[in-house]
């Protein structure tokens, strides 16, 4: 009895934790920016098939409901994101799961030509010239690292970061402990100050 009790315990400690750490790194390195045009922008994940897969489609989904959640007039959505195993860029699946699937007409922008995330940020830029704010749609951690890595290249593009909605509570919660480890490790390369400061 008490080692089940121990176990449920140390279960519910390890679901919050991952909420909680998800959320904080979700939350980090935005601001307030205002205005009337907006990027947002979905970094794409390895993807040697033909279609989206379930990363790559949980990530249009919540770039796409980043736009609902305001009333920009001007909106475009950045897919970026290369070719895996020389089969199509993943910015390109990305795009037509948006268009078929979720039957998104909006202004639609590709960079398909990057292999990491330092290259996905580099190549978009040129895409985020003029806009008023900049949202970034990933798993948080990997959202953070990308607006981290927007801070070292482009300083003045990175203070219109605002916050995507690609945090929700309970949403992947099983699994976000594991995020949470798997976070921690990939964000190893930031600075104190880039987890946690907002521009």
């Amino acid at each position: 009895m008490r080692r089940s009790t121990g176990l449920a315990i140390a279960g519910a400690a390890a679901l919050a934790w991952g909420e909680w750490l998800n959320r904080r790194w979700s939350r980090a390195l935005v601001g307030n920016s205002g205005g009337d045009s907006e990027a947002v922008i979905v970094l794409g994940y390895q993807n040697p098939q033909a279609t989206a897969n379930f990363i790559n489609r949980w990530r249009v989904r919540a770039g796409i409901r980043s736009i609902a959640a305001d009333s920009a007039r001007d909106t475009r959505v950045v897919f970026t994101g290369g070719a895996t195993s020389g089969g199509v860029a993943e910015a390109q699946l990305m795009a037509d799961y948006a268009k078929s699937a979720l039957a998104f007409d909006g202004t639609v922008l590709l960079e398909d030509k990057s292999m990491t995330t330092w290259e996905n940020i580099r190549n978009v830029i040129p895409l985020l010239e003029g806009v008023d704010r900049i949202k970034i749609a990933s798993q948080p951690a990997h959202g953070l690292k990308a607006r981290a890595y927007l801070r070292r290249q482009r300083p003045d593009l990175a203070k219109k970061l605002v916050q995507a909605d690609d945090y929700r509570p309970g949403e992947w919660m099983v699994v976000k402990p594991l995020l949470a480890l798997y976070g921690l490790w990939t964000l190893r390369g930031l600075d104190a100050d880039e987890r946690k400061a907002s521009l």
